[in-house]
């Protein structure tokens, strides 16, 4: 049971966050109108997301689902990981707060893992519960996460159920460690876990040397219980 004033509270961040696109937008259009065509993959990226960063420095990147609620700002705070977990964009209170990234994440370890809150009027992560269902997958099957550096779409590989498990829990599967994978058999690892966990088989592999993005949110199906989508980034066709 939510009450009315948490409600107009969460319904208010939804509305902020609709504007902060909005910034995007206006800024890619005045970009485009600057220069028709964009000479590099880093221009093109950068462009419409510099705005938010000179907004606020903790602005990573850009996350969104097309077809779904999914459509956020990503933030990065390694100092301080959970800093946004209850604040919105601006540092201010907030019952949805903002997406981020993991602290232990940087431009590069080759594994974005994001957090987000599942909310009960579906915004923020909770449309990721959705990919329990295979047939959920099939007509979403690409998420999409800009940085400031770059554009990528990413291709769904695997969706499980796991939880944040005590630290005695042994021959477990702690995905939310496996941020950096640029060693090869920490990727493998990783990659091998994931599939062994995944509910359905998607037939997406990842290899070494593949960048991967991991999105992370609560789930209630156990205590503590987490509920993860794997992606893996698609190969951008080169530019020129």
């Amino acid at each position: 049971y939510m009450s009315y004033g948490i409600i107009s509270q969460v319904q208010r961040e939804q509305e902020n966050f609709e504007r902060l696109e909005e910034t995007i937008k206006q800024s890619s259009a005045a970009s485009d109108s600057v220069q028709p065509q964009a000479t590099s993959e880093t221009d093109a990226a950068s462009s419409p997301y510099t705005a938010l960063k000179e907004r606020n420095p903790d602005f990573f990147g850009w996350i969104s689902i097309e077809g779904t609620e999914l459509n956020y700002p990503v933030m990065h705070t390694p100092k301080n990981g959970e800093y946004y977990l209850r604040r919105d964009f601006d540092g201010k209170d907030s019952q949805s707060g903002v997406p981020f990234l993991s602290a232990s994440c940087y431009e590069g370890c080759g594994n974005y893992l994001i957090y987000g809150h599942n909310m009960k009027n579906g915004s923020m992560f909770a449309t990721l519960l959705s990919y329990a269902d295979r047939a959920y997958w099939e007509e979403h099957p690409i998420i999409r996460f800009d940085t400031l550096a770059a554009s990528g779409e990413y291709k769904v590989l695997a969706a499980f159920y796991s939880e944040a498990y005590p630290q005695d829990a042994e021959g477990v599967f702690r995905y939310y460690q496996y941020t950096d994978v640029s060693d090869a058999s920490v990727f493998e690892d990783y990659v091998d876990q994931v599939q062994k966990a995944a509910l359905y088989d998607t037939g997406v592999i990842a290899v070494y040397g593949d960048e991967l993005l991991t999105l992370s949110t609560c789930s209630y199906h156990t205590k503590n219980g987490r509920f993860v989508v794997v992606a893996r980034k698609e190969e951008s066709p080169q530019l020129g």
